[in-house]
């Protein structure tokens, strides 16, 4: 069984404060998961100072893409050389785009620095999350990974309103701002309260596996998320380049001697489960996430005010089940919480399914909560399964697969549900795209015809609807991939 026990992290536990490593590490976690609410809420007005809105995509593609590759990059270099110093190495990397974003006086530039921000935040989650699994007992993990959770949702719920807020009072630049010093500040804890002793030994750099999962990761991705704006014959070419690199990183993994990726990972039941499941929640998520407020909005003829908050209650439900979670994983196991997941994935799935107009913000409300009910279980779940299932020496980089498939799941899910969307609609109301955008804004909803609007709410509606079937069915997925866990298995235990 691997060594679990806080001092197999070689931290010198007499002289680390957990209590001040929590706060720091939680810290460097909102700086991250609130740079993806807070800058939506700023980009119009961003746009229409910067000019630039061909390049509004990108804007979030660049910090995506290359937050995605780094992760499981950071997740190695935190195994070999400690990871205090690589935590706060990519803070500072992080903090360091985010000044400049403030700076940029184009598109382009603000693009670039936000590449570089992701390029830091890649370091952020899965990093801070490895310490505290190094500092917390196995007992311990689920009730931080609960408290984990709950920053992602604070950041959910406060990041919008306080962009707008910044955005409107004082200035778009304070957006990306208001970082520093909240990260200044967990950097500045972190290395006072963390004492990490690495032992010294030479390491081979396994620089071509790095190369390599950034090209097959990164080229997927890229496909995935752009896959509109790339055109057919560039998103071809793309997938098959990320193949040939894939092919190329499995050949050159299984001979390099400290590899990036380990493949023996994942022949490992539990990581298997884990990085299944993840791939298979991350998509479902994305149904929720893109087209509730499309429903809301383009259906329901609500606000998007109105819409926000119907989807704000996955994000209330996330941190929900992630306390849930935390109470009955030590008396039940990881199967049990991860048959959870996928049945409330599942049910939520068929709640927003089952949505009509009249059912009202309320019904789509309720969907989304259950979803994050969903989330709430698996992620956490997923999370302290990976910490425990193996040694520290392979924690980061098994914490870190855990959260790249989770994100690989994301971009799959919104690529896969925007074009069953775009399909779906295409089918119904061809070349209507331009009055089903009008018909999504309340203003502009009016001067359409009544019998126009009608029609195309019900095509919304139908397309809307095809897109939660295929989410029920990847749901169910997820739930039968939630009996790979051994049964009885907790974080009490941990498996070879």
């Amino acid at each position: 069984m691997p060594d679990d026990t806080p001092q197999a992290a070689s931290l010198t536990a007499p002289r680390t404060r957990r209590g001040w490593v929590l706060i720091a590490a939680l810290m460097a976690v909102f700086t991250a998961a609130v740079e993806s609410t807070i800058v939506s809420t700023a980009m119009p007005t961003i746009v229409g100072l910067l000019g630039g809105l061909d390049l509004l995509s990108w804007v979030f593609a660049a910090y995506l893409l290359t937050q995605a590759v780094t992760i499981p990059i950071y997740g190695r270099l935190a195994d070999l050389y400690g990871r205090k110093r690589i935590l706060i190495i990519g803070s500072a990397i992080f903090l360091l785009g985010s000044a400049l974003c403030g700076f940029a006086h184009g598109m382009l530039a603000l693009v670039l620095y936000r590449g570089l921000q992701g390029v830091g935040a890649g370091a952020i989650m899965p990093v801070a999350t490895t310490i505290l699994g190094d500092v917390y007992g196995p007992q311990e993990r689920a009730r931080i990974g609960g408290y984990i959770s709950s920053v992602f949702g604070i950041a959910a719920l406060v990041g919008p309103l306080l962009g707008a807020f910044l955005v409107q009072q004082v200035g778009w630049q304070t957006v990306f701002w208001i970082n520093l010093p909240v990260g200044i500040a967990s950097i500045g804890i972190l290395a006072v309260a963390l004492h990490e002793h690495q032992p010294p030994r030479p390491h081979s750099i396994d620089y071509l596996g790095s190369v390599l999962l950034m090209a097959a990761s990164g080229m997927l991705i890229l496909a995935l998320v752009q896959a509109s704006a790339l055109g057919r014959s560039t998103v071809v070419a793309l997938i098959g380049l990320a193949v040939l690199s894939l092919i190329a990183l499995v050949i050159h993994e299984q001979r390099a001697p400290e590899p990036m990726m380990p493949l023996d990972l994942w022949r490992q039941r539990v990581l298997a489960a884990v990085n299944l499941g993840g791939l298979a929640i991350g998509t479902v998520m994305m149904a929720t996430v893109v087209f509730l407020p499309t429903y809301v909005q383009g259906v329901m003829g609500q606000s998007a005010l109105v819409a926000g908050f119907a989807l704000t209650a996955m994000s209330v439900g996330w941190p929900v089940g992630a306390t849930i979670f935390g109470h009955l994983i030590k008396r039940s196991s990881y199967r049990v919480n991860a048959v959870l997941c996928g049945a409330a994935l599942l049910v939520g799935s068929l709640v927003l399914v089952a949505m009509e107009p009249a059912h009202g913000p309320l019904w789509a409300g309720c969907g989304a909560f259950v979803v994050g009910l969903g989330m709430g279980f698996g992620n956490t779940g997923f999370v302290v399964a990976a910490q425990t299932s193996v040694a520290w020496n392979r924690r980061g980089i098994a914490v870190s697969m855990s959260l790249f498939m989770r994100m690989l799941g994301q971009a799959l899910g919104a690529a896969l549900f925007g074009g069953i969307f775009n399909a779906a609609l295409a089918e119904r109301v061809p070349g209507a795209d331009g009055v089903v955008e009008r018909l999504m804004q309340q203003s502009e909803r009016t001067s359409i015809e009544p019998a126009t609007v009608e029609r195309l709410a019900e095509a919304v509606a139908q397309a809307v609807h095809q897109v939660y079937w295929v989410a029920s069915t990847l749901a169910l997925v997820a739930l039968v991939l939630a009996f790979l866990f051994p049964p009885g298995l907790n974080p009490a235990q941990a498996e070879e």
